[in-house]
């Protein structure tokens, strides 16, 4: 399932906690998609606590709590970890992730938390969602088999890498637009992952937002560059962004565009698609401006000045993404769409 789609899912179990049809969600996909951060995404926009278990790295005493003599009978002290109304708030998301690597004697102490929202005489308070993340046995990561019991207690969701999705995210957390311009020439590159090959450094969605924060350290430094960016994405991959970077020389005046001026398109396929998305970057920061309007139609005049109408219908698609419905209410849009009628426009 697409993230766009997840998170819809993820939004609509939270919510169901108040009417208590709430579903326990296991979100199963390879390492480095961003599986952690898609529920972190959901704590934020709800502005309630996340509680992030890793389950992989305790022992069954760490969930079950330490048992004390009180009287002639024992008693159990809960985790301070686990969900407390007073302590982290009446509402919430309980993450347990990783819990594929968890080894089965602490799976199992997981069992009656998960189905059943207790443990002994602890409960999870009634506004907190459970949700949880693991890899999947196929790649490499250190993974358990999910025992029966402990699956019947979810519902499960395959992650799907999605370049517009990443993209319009990487738009949102202002990640370098030359990360976002290759990513568009070599779609490929998002996620390239071969476990046969057990890989140390590989493309990845959290490897390329390694990548945006070299590019920004290193960019002043070209002969420690390139080492950087195969230190994140890999070797092949480093060198194809690298090399792709030093091109950009090459860019056409962006702020002779945005003031509307007669700029012609470059002919390499690889300048395009970095015009592209610096054009969107640009729809962005306008958002909101007195120019804006301006900016808008200027970018659409240029969006229609491309051979390949195709590269036109990414741009738009994307600044569409990135600021929304008042792209339709700018004039030079109907003429635009007018323009690129034989193309659809969003799948």
């Amino acid at each position: 399932m697409r993230v766009s789609q997840l998170l819809m899912v993820l939004d609509e179990e939270f919510k169901s906690t108040d009417s208590g049809h709430h579903t326990p969600v296991m979100i199963w996909g390879p390492p480095g998609v961003g599986k952690s951060q898609l529920v972190s995404q959901i704590a934020e926009k709800h502005q309630h606590q996340m509680i992030d278990i890793r389950l992989s790295q305790m022992e069954p005493s760490d969930l079950r709590g330490i048992p004390f003599r009180d009287g002639d009978s024992v008693e159990w002290a809960v985790p301070s970890m686990l969900p407390n109304a007073k302590r982290h708030g009446e509402k919430g998301i309980l993450f347990l992730d990783e819990i594929t690597s968890a080894p089965p004697s602490v799976s199992a102490a997981a069992y009656q938390l998960i189905l059943d929202r207790r443990l002994g005489d602890y409960q999870i308070p009634d506004g907190w969602a459970i949700f949880a993340a693991g890899n999947r046995q196929g790649d490499r990561g250190v993974t358990y088999s999910m025992p029966a019991p402990l699956a019947n207690r979810f519902s499960h969701y395959e992650f799907e890498v999605n370049l517009d999705d990443w993209v319009a995210w990487a738009y949102q957390q202002n990640i370098d637009e030359k990360i976002i311009a290759f990513l568009r020439f070599r779609p490929e590159l998002l996620f390239d992952f071969d476990p046969t090959h057990n890989p140390v450094a590989f493309p990845s969605p959290r490897s390329w937002e390694f990548a945006h924060r070299a590019v920004h350290k290193f960019s002043s430094q070209p002969k420690l560059l390139l080492g950087a960016l195969q230190a994140c994405v890999g070797p092949a991959a480093g060198i194809e962004l690298n090399a792709f970077i030093d091109n950009l020389e090459h860019m056409p005046d962006l702020d002779a565009i945005i003031k509307g001026q007669q700029v012609p398109v470059p002919k390499e396929i690889d300048l395009q698609y970095a015009v592209a998305t610096a054009l969107v970057g640009r729809a962005i920061r306008a958002k909101g401006t007195e120019s804006s309007t301006e900016t808008y139609t200027n970018i659409l005049k240029y969006a229609a000045s491309f051979k390949q109408k195709e590269m036109g219908v990414m741009l738009v698609s994307d600044m569409h993404r990135a600021i929304g419905e008042d792209l339709f209410a700018v004039e030079e849009f109907a003429n635009w769409a007018d323009a690129i009628a034989d193309i659809m426009l969003y799948s």
